[in-house]
Protein backbone atom coordinates (compact mmCIF):
# COMPACT_ATOMS: atom_id res chain seq x y z
CA UNK A 1 0.00 0.00 0.00
CA UNK A 2 3.00 2.15 0.75
CA UNK A 3 4.41 1.63 -2.89
CA UNK A 4 1.09 3.12 -4.10
CA UNK A 5 0.89 6.15 -2.29
CA UNK A 6 4.27 6.79 -3.08
CA UNK A 7 4.01 6.25 -6.84
CA UNK A 8 0.80 8.40 -6.18
CA UNK A 9 2.47 11.57 -4.77
CA UNK A 10 5.58 10.98 -7.34
CA UNK A 11 3.17 11.54 -10.58
CA UNK A 12 1.29 14.55 -8.91
CA UNK A 13 4.91 15.94 -8.22
CA UNK A 14 5.64 15.47 -11.45
CA UNK A 15 2.08 16.20 -12.94
CA UNK A 16 2.36 19.94 -10.88
CA UNK A 17 6.04 20.49 -11.91
CA UNK A 18 5.94 20.01 -16.00
CA UNK A 19 3.44 23.10 -17.10
CA UNK A 20 5.96 25.12 -14.74
CA UNK A 21 8.60 24.09 -17.24
CA UNK A 22 6.61 24.92 -20.41
CA UNK A 23 6.78 28.78 -19.85
CA UNK A 24 8.36 29.74 -23.26
CA UNK A 25 11.19 32.62 -22.37
CA UNK A 26 11.39 35.61 -24.44
CA UNK A 27 14.46 35.14 -26.36
CA UNK A 28 12.30 34.68 -29.70
CA UNK A 29 12.00 39.08 -29.33
CA UNK A 30 15.02 41.77 -30.68
CA UNK A 31 15.42 42.88 -27.11
CA UNK A 32 18.08 45.92 -29.26
CA UNK A 33 15.35 47.02 -30.92
CA UNK A 34 11.90 48.95 -30.94
CA UNK A 35 9.63 49.14 -33.75
CA UNK A 36 6.24 51.02 -33.50
CA UNK A 37 2.76 49.70 -35.52
CA UNK A 38 0.08 51.56 -35.76
CA UNK A 39 -3.69 50.31 -36.93
CA UNK A 40 -6.91 49.08 -36.49
CA UNK A 41 -7.65 46.42 -33.00
CA UNK A 42 -8.52 43.03 -34.31
CA UNK A 43 -9.13 41.35 -30.86
CA UNK A 44 -7.68 42.22 -27.25
CA UNK A 45 -7.04 38.46 -25.82
CA UNK A 46 -7.42 39.93 -21.63
CA UNK A 47 -6.71 36.13 -20.58
CA UNK A 48 -3.87 34.02 -18.79
CA UNK A 49 -1.02 33.01 -19.62
CA UNK A 50 -0.83 36.30 -21.60
CA UNK A 51 -2.91 38.85 -23.33
CA UNK A 52 -2.51 39.86 -26.74
CA UNK A 53 -3.38 43.04 -28.50
CA UNK A 54 -3.77 41.76 -32.42
CA UNK A 55 -3.67 44.54 -34.72
CA UNK A 56 -4.56 44.89 -39.02
CA UNK A 57 -2.37 46.76 -40.14
CA UNK A 58 -2.00 48.37 -43.78
CA UNK A 59 1.16 47.46 -45.97
CA UNK A 60 3.28 50.30 -47.00
CA UNK A 61 4.54 48.24 -50.00
CA UNK A 62 1.32 46.34 -50.74
CA UNK A 63 -1.11 48.45 -49.24
CA UNK A 64 -3.36 45.00 -48.37
CA UNK A 65 -3.84 44.52 -44.60
CA UNK A 66 -1.69 42.61 -42.58
CA UNK A 67 -2.35 41.03 -38.96
CA UNK A 68 0.19 41.87 -36.16
CA UNK A 69 0.07 40.14 -32.82
CA UNK A 70 1.93 41.94 -29.59
CA UNK A 71 2.53 39.46 -26.51
CA UNK A 72 1.69 41.01 -23.35
CA UNK A 73 2.08 40.37 -19.57
CA UNK A 74 -0.55 38.33 -17.42
CA UNK A 75 -3.83 39.61 -16.88
CA UNK A 76 -2.38 40.80 -13.02
CA UNK A 77 0.39 42.45 -15.07
CA UNK A 78 -1.06 44.42 -17.75
CA UNK A 79 -4.06 45.34 -15.32
CA UNK A 80 -1.42 47.59 -12.80
CA UNK A 81 -0.99 49.17 -15.73
CA UNK A 82 -4.35 50.47 -16.26
CA UNK A 83 -5.16 47.50 -18.54
CA UNK A 84 -9.54 46.35 -18.09
CA UNK A 85 -10.96 44.10 -20.40
CA UNK A 86 -13.05 46.32 -21.95
CA UNK A 87 -10.12 48.91 -22.20
CA UNK A 88 -10.08 48.56 -26.29
CA UNK A 89 -12.51 46.76 -28.25
CA UNK A 90 -11.97 46.01 -32.36
CA UNK A 91 -12.14 48.71 -34.53
CA UNK A 92 -10.47 50.78 -31.94
CA UNK A 93 -7.43 52.50 -33.73
CA UNK A 94 -3.93 51.73 -31.88
CA UNK A 95 -0.05 52.51 -31.68
CA UNK A 96 1.64 49.96 -30.80
CA UNK A 97 5.87 49.77 -29.20
CA UNK A 98 7.05 47.14 -29.15
CA UNK A 99 10.14 44.37 -29.42
CA UNK A 100 10.08 42.90 -32.45
CA UNK A 101 10.23 39.29 -33.64
CA UNK A 102 13.81 38.26 -34.20
CA UNK A 103 12.67 36.40 -37.36
CA UNK A 104 11.18 38.97 -38.79
CA UNK A 105 7.30 37.75 -38.93
CA UNK A 106 5.00 40.49 -37.83
CA UNK A 107 4.43 40.36 -34.17
CA UNK A 108 6.52 41.30 -30.75
CA UNK A 109 6.72 41.68 -27.41
CA UNK A 110 4.06 44.75 -26.06
CA UNK A 111 6.07 47.87 -24.58
CA UNK A 112 3.22 50.90 -24.81
CA UNK A 113 -0.39 51.89 -26.37
CA UNK A 114 -1.76 54.61 -27.22
CA UNK A 115 -5.15 54.77 -27.77
CA UNK A 116 -7.08 57.39 -30.22
CA UNK A 117 -8.35 58.89 -27.13
CA UNK A 118 -4.90 59.86 -26.00
CA UNK A 119 -4.76 57.31 -23.05
CA UNK A 120 -1.47 55.59 -22.98
CA UNK A 121 0.09 52.56 -21.21
CA UNK A 122 3.38 51.49 -20.71
CA UNK A 123 4.55 47.73 -19.78
CA UNK A 124 6.63 48.28 -16.21
CA UNK A 125 10.54 48.57 -16.64
CA UNK A 126 12.21 45.44 -16.64
CA UNK A 127 14.12 45.32 -13.01
CA UNK A 128 16.69 42.68 -14.55
CA UNK A 129 17.34 43.96 -17.78
CA UNK A 130 20.15 40.57 -18.13
CA UNK A 131 17.51 38.32 -17.53
CA UNK A 132 15.49 38.02 -20.50
CA UNK A 133 12.91 35.12 -18.61
CA UNK A 134 11.64 38.33 -16.48
CA UNK A 135 9.88 39.66 -19.17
Amino acid sequence: MNLKIACLIVFAVAAFTIPAHAHHSFAMFDHEKTITISGTLKEFEYTNPHCWLHVAVADATTGRTVDWAFEMGSVGQVAAQGWKADTVKAGDPITIEAHPMKDGSRGGQYMSAKLSDGRSFKQAPNPNPNNNAGR
